[in-house]
């Protein structure tokens, strides 16, 4: 199987963890196979792709959207490193408003599966990153819900002091 699959203790979220393949010429890594990943269950099918490039410093998020565009994302950094976040915003959830932070990176080619009932965000660790991620319904702008990045009940520990925010971003609620 060229993929492994790391759970976390808020159920729905993965680490994938791609089987790269080295030579002389570079690597080959698949980075999505939809039976490998149904039979871990991951399920959904994904609909549209977002590619984002940010400069050292930026945060971007949180964002996510409401029923019936509520959006699963399988997230991954093609050039650079970023810090990317996952909360728990499934009001049932054992977990509700709980946190999960991973590094992905160029180097280390991991991607983050963050299902539907999430709110979504990252921030630049390295000079700049490119950042694609693949998403289970279209954005839309009818739909988008966000929280503040900074928000004292989640209480993410971002590994930066002073980020780069949209103004956007800025006028989030609290959770």
């Amino acid at each position: 199987m060229p993929f492994k699959f790391k759970k976390f203790k808020i159920s729905g979220l993965f680490l994938v963890e791609p089987k790269v393949f080295k030579d002389g010429r570079g690597f080959f890594l698949e980075t999505y196979k939809e039976r490998d990943f149904k039979k871990n269950g991951i399920r959904e099918k994904f609909v549209q792709e977002n590619h984002s490039k940010s400069k050292k410093g930026v945060l971007r998020g949180l964002h996510f959207q409401k029923s019936p565009f509520a959006q699963g994302k399988l997230v991954r950094a093609v050039r650079g490193e970023i810090f990317d976040v996952a909360v728990d915003i499934r009001k049932k959830s054992k977990t509700y408003g709980k946190w999960i932070g991973v590094s992905l990176s160029e180097k280390n080619k991991k991607m983050f599966y963050i299902p539907s009932g999430f709110a979504h965000a990252f921030c630049v660790m390295s000079d700049f990153a490119e950042v694609i991620y693949k998403c289970t319904k279209p954005y839309s702008p009818n739909y988008e819900g966000g929280i503040k990045w900074n928000d004292k009940k989640i209480n993410i520990k971002w590994p930066i002091k002073k980020p780069i925010v949209s103004e956007k971003d800025l006028s989030w609620p609290d959770f």
